[in-house]
């Protein structure tokens, strides 16, 4: 199957690792590298990409600040370095992308922001709202509260969720190696690229190995569960080499790589998600004219509800009903039962008066809403 090129795609999420980042026998940032990298996703966002960045180094960074000597450190070490690290990590990258005139938002996450719907769909409306200004989220693992990320290397893995939470239709995981082979390249050289993967089989699975890198927690093995993730969200992932300046216009030039392909987008594997994983926790019933305005690919007001019945948080699926009760489709809520009921049939401009905060203009997004036929 032929290679996908870099400008078919239109949200890109960039994975950089600590080992790319810092230098660790200085203890310092690679700025030389971290500025042409810049210079790339620069003229992505200037081609009129979405593009964000999840971005390792808050420990490697914290660690070289704080002198503190190499080897292992313990968890509340780690997280302590980290406190400092974030700091210096947001200036970096505020920086270096500020030099292109671009803006950029910090977002701490762990996996359990991922996880849990209402956490997800906090950080997930951020990053839409940065987006939406047209500055580059810069999301990194928030190492200073976060264990799961620490001790099991799951970088390459949250960033795999974090691009199927903003639905990107690209991941790329910026490594010390340019791919996948069929055995270790540094064992046999005779080791081949395997340029697309089409479909992640166990023999794909049986050829990755483990991290070769102090400042690595991942690996080519969480790099294949990271691209499992990625695929199965509707996001095609590619691993290539992060040791090269411009890493991303070497790609867009045809260097190698391995791409890893989904069958799906975001939106139609996320919406499938809703309309056939999530358990429904309410439902509400709209009037005609929301109705119409549904199946015209609105997003729901809540002008348009009559009923709420059920008990659900903001994040649940609930189920959406016509007049006549027949089941109109499925979606996310965006508000509490209680605040629904509030705000049902009146007007957006009202919602701030009723319920003293400025909420969502939506009672469910329509890219949280499933319409049957």
């Amino acid at each position: 199957m032929a290679s996908p090129e870099l400008s078919q795609f239109r949200r890109i999420v960039v994975k950089v690792g600590s080992a790319l980042l810092v230098d660790s026998d200085k203890g310092e940032v690679r700025t030389s590298w971290l500025a042409a990298l810049a210079d790339d996703m620069a003229k992505l966002h200037k081609g009129g990409r979405d593009v964000l960045v999840v971005s390792s180094g808050s420990i490697a960074l914290g660690r070289s600040r704080l002198k503190l000597p190499r080897g292992p450190l313990k968890l509340e070490e780690s997280q302590a370095a980290a406190a400092v690290g974030q700091i210096a990590l947001a200036r970096i990258w505020s920086e270096v992308l500020g030099a292109h005139g671009i803006d950029s938002g910090q977002i701490l996450v762990t996996l359990q922001d991922t996880e849990e719907r209402r956490r997800y769909l906090n950080a997930r409306s951020t990053i839409g709202k940065l987006l939406e200004w047209r500055a580059i989220p810069v999301i990194n693992e928030n190492d200073t509260v976060a264990t799961t990320e620490i001790r099991y290397g799951d970088n390459d893995r949250l960033a795999a969720r974090v691009a199927t939470m903003a639905s990107a239709d690209l991941l790329v995981l910026l490594s010390d190696i340019d791919g996948l082979y069929d055995a270790p390249p540094k064992n046999n050289p005779n080791a081949k690229l395997i340029p697309v993967v089409d479909s992640i089989s166990s023999e794909i699975e049986a050829v990755a190995g483990d991290a070769e890198s102090e400042l690595s927690r991942g690996g080519m093995r969480t790099k294949v569960e990271a691209a499992k993730i990625a695929t199965t969200g509707g996001t095609h992932m590619l691993i290539a080499s992060g040791k090269i300046e411009h890493p991303l216009q070497a790609i867009a030039d045809g260097g190698r790589c391995t791409w890893f392909l989904t069958p799906a987008n975001p939106i139609t594997s996320r919406k499938r998600w809703i309309a056939g994983t999530l358990e429904p926790k309410g439902t509400l019933t709209i009037d005609a004219g929301a109705v119409t305005a549904l199946r015209a690919g609105a997003s729901l007001l809540p002008a348009g509800v009559t009923k709420v019945e059920g008990q659900f948080a903001r994040g649940d699926a609930v189920i959406v009903r016509g007049p006549d009760m027949s089941e109109i489709g499925r979606g996310l809520i965006a508000y509490d039962a209680d605040d629904a009921e509030r705000i049902k049939g009146r007007s957006s401009p009202d919602v701030m008066t009723i319920l003293g905060i400025s909420g969502r203009a939506e009672m469910i997004h329509r890219d949280d809403l499933v319409v049957g036929g």
